[in-house]
Order: structure tokens, then sequence, then C-alpha cells
């Protein structure tokens, strides 16, 4: 059961909803009365070819601006509508021109600045009446005896001003102002929304076409970091374990031979092979601690992470705050996207600490690294942050990194990770 008094238990939406219809009467008219003098002109001039066509572009920017002020007060005030026109290509002024005449996306701009008069002007009109009417029956008593003829006039209705009949409008005024009139003005700012949204917003269609690109990227960028992340590998095993077993072998070999002719020289070698052999199972460990760590799986991000932090050359401070833990794929980034953001702070940043905030905010995973370095990080620079925005990118989420020169920095990543 919808609770009548709703709209005053967060009275921000509906003060929202209030100043969305009121500022919207003023930019109906304003809005409507420059697009019908673009039309007008621009077809008046068209048998002057060289006249019309300049004034017909002037009309398609500014009918854009318009629309871009309609998206900004709907995001002001109630809820944000998305841009559905795609960038221009075009690099010649025909081309570009060509491509804003057949932009539905634009004739749909510029349909709503015609259609948002007559809308925004019933919307306040409605509203208007509704708080107004209920204002004024709610304070009838206090002006009742100034009403000539002993009748008070509502819109199509009247009232006596004898005692029973002004208590009465007094209390149906109260009504009016508590349930009927915040009712009717969010009815009122939906149904203002609801068209802008269907004119200024994308299609379904343009919605699905943009999911789909979306995921075609981010499977790409999946690819792309699964890929990279088997040429670290491959790389990691033939510049390390693999050269330090090749001279293990051969250092095996040598000492086979030296046992029988000196002993002690073969003692020798075969002590150096040992330790040659502990340090290739050392990297060998590093290595797939780096494929995925075991900690990770038996004890979750917390005490993995623990773990890294405990490694650092940089104090860390590290908070997480998960009450349950995500899914293996979206926590397994989340371990090497701290991993490599850490390391980035030890080899370049200059910091003396870093921070670093893992916390789960209804269905996303928001991971904060932040170091007082020197600043000046770029992905295009090196292969960490855009291995990082790889890897983000392909679990469906986004990477912000704010590093100005002097610092400090501030990676940002949001996952989803819905159950």
């Amino acid at each position: 059961m919808v609770n009548p008094l709703r709209p005053w238990t967060r009275p921000g939406p509906l003060f929202g909803a209030i100043a969305y219809v009121a500022v919207g009467l003023p930019v109906g008219i304003i809005a409507f009365t420059i697009t019908v003098i673009a039309i007008a002109l621009s077809i008046g001039l068209m048998p002057a070819f060289l006249l019309g066509i300049p004034v017909g572009w002037v009309g398609l920017m500014v009918s854009r601006g318009l629309a871009h002020v309609e998206r900004s007060r709907a995001g002001a005030f109630a809820a944000p509508i998305a841009d559905s026109v795609a960038p221009l290509t075009r690099e010649t002024w025909f081309g570009r021109l060509a491509e804003r005449l057949r932009s539905k996306a634009r004739w749909r701009e510029i349909a709503h600045h015609l259609v948002s008069l007559p809308v925004n002007t019933l919307s306040y009109a409605v509203v208007a009446a509704a708080w107004c009417g209920a204002s004024a029956m709610t304070l009838l008593p206090a002006y009742v005896d100034a009403i000539p003829d002993e009748t008070a006039k509502f819109y199509f209705f009247e009232i006596g001003v004898d005692p029973p009949a002004r208590w009465i409008a007094l209390a149906v005024g109260v009504v009016g102002l508590v349930v009927v009139a915040p009712w009717v003005t969010i009815g009122a700012a939906t149904a203002q929304w609801t068209i802008a949204d269907r004119m200024l917003g994308p299609t379904d269609d343009e919605r699905l076409a943009a999911q789909v690109a979306a995921l075609r990227t981010s499977r790409t960028a999946a690819v792309d970091s699964a890929e990279a992340e088997r040429r670290r590998i491959e790389r990691d095993l033939h510049d390390g374990a693999q050269q330090r077993l090749v001279a293990l072998a051969a250092n095996l070999g040598a000492a086979r031979d030296k046992l029988d002719d000196d002993p002690e020289a073969g003692r020798d070698m075969v002590d150096a092979a040992h330790e040659e052999a502990k340090a290739a199972l050392g990297e060998i460990r590093d290595l797939v601690r780096g494929i995925h760590p075991v900690i990770l799986e038996d004890r979750g991000i917390d005490a993995a992470l623990s773990a890294v932090v405990a490694r650092s050359p940089v104090p860390v401070a590290l908070d997480v705050q998960i009450a349950e833990r995500p899914p293996a794929a979206v926590e397994s980034a989340t371990y090497f996207v701290v991993t490599e953001a850490l390391a980035n702070v030890a080899r370049h940043s200059g910091a003396s600490r870093a921070y670093v905030s893992i916390a789960r905010a209804a269905d996303r995973l928001v991971v904060e690294i932040r170091d007082d370095g020197h600043g000046g990080a770029d992905a295009s620079k090196g292969t960490g942050l855009q291995g990082m925005r790889e890897r983000v990118a392909g679990m469906g989420g986004t990477t912000h990194v704010i590093s100005p020169e002097g610092g400090p920095t501030t990676i940002s990543v949001e996952m989803p990770c819905g159950s």
C-alpha cells in the first residue's frame, strides 16, 4: 500500500519536482519560440540557397544547445537523461551538415522543443492550481470576513462562508496541501521528464546497440588482458626460472664429471646447484602467486592483500569493508589491480605512504588506491595502468586515474559484483 505522506518522508525529490516544473515553463517558452523562428527562417530562406543553408545549420546548432539545457535541467532537478546523438565523423563542413540532417536523434530534439511548450504549460498550470487552490482553502477562515456576497469561488465551484463551510474548506485545504498537491506535483514532473527522456534520450534500439558496443569493447579488453598476461608469464618463465633451470642442469652435469676426479670441487658445484634450485623454486613460487595466489582462493581478498601490503616497501594502510565475498573473478581482478597499483607506487611515485580501501556499494565493488607521491601517472606512458584498465573493462567496470603533477595520485575502480 502506498503511503499518502511518502513525498514528505523525503522532501528532496518533492522540492526538486516543484523546481523542475517551475523552471520548465520559461524554458519551454524559450525553446519553442527559438525553434519556431529557426524553422520559419530556414524554410523562408530556402529559395535563396546560399542563405537557407547557413540559417538551417545555425538552427540545428541552437537546437542542440537547447537539448543540452533540457538534459541539464532534468539532471539537476529530476534524473539524468542520456545523450542519444552520435558524434560527428565527417571532416568537411557539408559532410557534417548532412550528418546532422540525417540524424533521427537531432530531429527528435527539435520535436521536443515544439512539444515542450504545451506539455510544460499544462504541467505548470496543474501544479500551480493544486498548490494555490489548497493554500487558499486552508487560509479561508483567515480572510473569510473580507469576501463579498458571502461566497468563496474556487475554480468551478463556490463555497459559502458560514462557519461549517469554512471549516470544511480548511480541512479540504490541509488534505490538498499535505497529500494532493505533492502527488500532483510528482506526477506532473514525472510525465514531463518521461516525455523528455523519450524524445531526448536514446531509443530502445539505440540502448541495445550501445550495450552491444560496450560488451564488444569489454570482450576485446578481456582478450587483450588475457593475452598480455600470457606474454608476461611466458617472459617471466623464459627470463627467470627457465634460465636458472638451464644453469642448474649445466652445473649438475659438470659436478657429475668432477665427482670422480675432484670430489671436493664436485661437492662445491653440487652446493651451487642446490642454491640455484632453491632460487628457481622461489621464482616459480612468485610466478604462481602472480597467476593466482592460493591465499586468495582460501581466505579471500582481505587476507591476500594483507600479505601483499606486508611485502610492500612503501607503508600501506589497508581498509576492506566487505560483508560477503564477491565472485571469484571480481576478487581476482581486485587483487591484481591493487597489486599492480602498489607496484607502481613503489617503483615510480616516490611516495612515503599509500592507502587502499575496498568497499561494496549495492552491486558494485569500489576500490580506491591513493598515495602521497609526486603524481604524473599516465596510462599512455606505460603498460601497467593500461593493463589495469583492460582488466577492469573486461569485468564490465570503470577505472579513473587522478594524478596531477606534484601529486597526490588516486586510482578509483568500480566493478559489478552482483551475486
